[in-house]
């Protein structure tokens, strides 16, 4: 083989997108060996050791040359070990082992083992977008997580050795299976019947699902908050193809296991009180998603609500605001999606039984308004329904009454979602007062501006109670905003710690 060059293309993540990388390979005369420029990170460099074992276990001879690998643009760093693959493909390319015809314009990215194997990466979802927009074939392992997912022309391979057949050793991926249309989220069988005696909850959680509100329960150990909270996505809507195609992005660049999401189930993330704040907003070396973008298009499940640290709690307030994250780092700005919909749940004191009938409560005044400032004002401010949840009796659990099960609850959230859809789109514009634009009777009206005088809301608090009103309506099938339904969204805008601390 004569001295020559050879390029092919690869890609690399920066956030949650995959920008386009090209690796160009140079045979040249002296000492054998391969030289890696273009800011490569320790995992790339680390891709000389295992391109030179692969090839060999494939049957491939490693020419005595040196080959100097550069990956461009040489501006951006590049990480990850998904240039393996490419690195092996331009050799072999170069030095006439397998044809360049019907493999040079494709995008590759994948892992080598020592074997020839090839191994799956984090990511593929972003780079069978790039690949779609670049009207490229994206080559990855065989099976790899999330390559089905988007639409677009992916090509599985196993071994190195299955180059040697040209684009016919290269096997077409099918797509992810997605589920029915308008499937049902019953994937994990939690089902609302299995909680007993909490009815009051559960129409809490119905008005939350069905207008996407915030959610605070406040109650004893061993009350079922947190039974009540894993069971929200199985009365959400199925995600449309397009939440689908977005979930599945964040999820592979993260790295996550994408099986929950061939059903079209909503995120469900419960993150342990003790996560830092980079694993809530996201961040790290490379700068991954974190759990408020995990959740996009689903629910975020913060149990134990207090003790979680000030600083990550305060953190969400921006994110639930503006639906996004945006990470400032040396390199550069990093944007994550995080349209998410809280439920968390708190204990009303320290040892948890502040107004239950059936235990004592032994935290003092001082303790029990420590506790509860721990959560801040601002960011109660932004959930829009708290409810108390009381201890269920030792009889209504012995005799396992059932109430209202998931697909009741889901047929409703999904009628109410549809008559907001479907007002939204009659509406006359913006600039509309905000009765009149939510459709309040005159009564309905009066009763809004009298409550928020009287409780001395502020103007987030009145928008908040006045949808969660509107949602009331939607659930009740009301054209109209009523005066039940405001007085109805009033009695969730109490606050953690009121009267003794024993109300929501």
């Amino acid at each position: 083989m004569g001295e020559g060059s050879v390029s092919v293309s690869s890609a690399c993540l920066r956030g949650a997108q995959a920008q386009p990388v090209r690796v160009e390979v140079a045979a040249s005369g002296g000492i054998p060996g391969l030289t890696i420029v273009g800011m490569p990170d320790t995992g790339v460099l680390d891709a000389r050791s295992r391109v030179r074992c692969a090839l060999k276990a494939c049957g491939f001879k490693m020419p005595r040359l040196h080959f100097t690998i550069n990956l461009a643009p040489g501006s951006i760093k590049k990480t990850g070990t998904g240039f393996d693959l490419p690195i092996a493909v331009a050799i072999l390319m170069l030095s006439g082992q397998i044809p360049r015809q019907g493999l040079e314009h494709h995008l590759y990215v994948g892992e080598l083992g020592l074997d020839g194997s090839v191994c799956a990466t984090r990511g593929n979802v972003a780079y069978q977008l790039l690949a779609r927009q670049q009207g490229r074939a994206l080559v990855c392992a065989k099976g790899a997580s999330g390559a089905r997912g988007p639409k677009g022309d992916v090509r599985a391979l196993d071994r190195l050795s299955d180059l040697r057949a040209g684009e016919d050793g290269l096997g077409r991926s099918p797509r992810l299976a997605n589920g029915p249309e308008g499937g049902s989220c019953e994937g994990d069988g939690l089902d609302f019947s299995d909680v007993h005696g909490q009815e009051e909850a559960k129409r809490a959680l119905l008005i939350a699902a069905a207008g996407g509100h915030g959610l605070l329960m406040v109650g004893p150990p061993g009350s079922g908050k947190t039974m009540l909270a894993r069971r929200l996505p199985s009365i959400l809507p199925p995600l449309e193809e397009g939440e689908l195609e977005e979930v599945l992005l964040l999820h592979s660049v993260s790295g996550q296991d994408l099986s929950a999401l061939s059903a079209r189930q909503r995120p469900f993330r419960a993150p342990h009180h003790s996560i830092s704040l980079g694993g809530l907003v996201g961040g790290g070396r490379p700068v991954i998603p974190g759990e408020i973008s995990l959740a996009h298009k689903g629910v975020l499940f913060l149990d134990e609500l207090p003790e979680f640290a000030g600083n990550v709690l305060q953190a969400l307030r921006q994110p639930m605001e503006d639906r996004a994250v945006r990470l400032v780092r040396v390199d550069g700005v990093y944007s994550f999606p995080c349209d998410f919909q809280l439920v968390a749940a708190a204990n009303p004191c320290p040892c948890g039984y502040l107004g239950d009938e059936g235990h004592h409560c032994r935290c003092s005044a001082a303790r029990i308004l420590q506790y509860q400032g721990r959560i801040g004002g601002p960011l109660m401010d932004r959930i829009g329904l708290h409810v108390e949840v009381r201890r269920p009796g030792s009889g209504v659990v012995i005799a396992g009454e059932r109430g209202m099960d998931s697909r009741g609850m889901r047929e409703r959230v999904c009628d109410a979602r549809a008559r907001a859809s479907w007002r939204s789109r009659e509406a006359d514009g913006e600039g509309a007062p905000l009765t009149s634009a939510l459709r309040f009777d005159a009564a309905a009206a009066g009763a809004l501006e009298g409550l928020a005088s009287r409780l001395a809301l502020g103007g987030r608090s009145i928008v908040s109670m006045a949808h969660v009103a509107r949602t009331i309506a939607d659930v009740e099938q009301s054209d109209r905003v009523l005066r039940p339904h405001v007085l109805e969204a009033s009695s969730y805008r109490n606050r953690l710690g009121e009267e003794g601390g024993a109300h929501v």
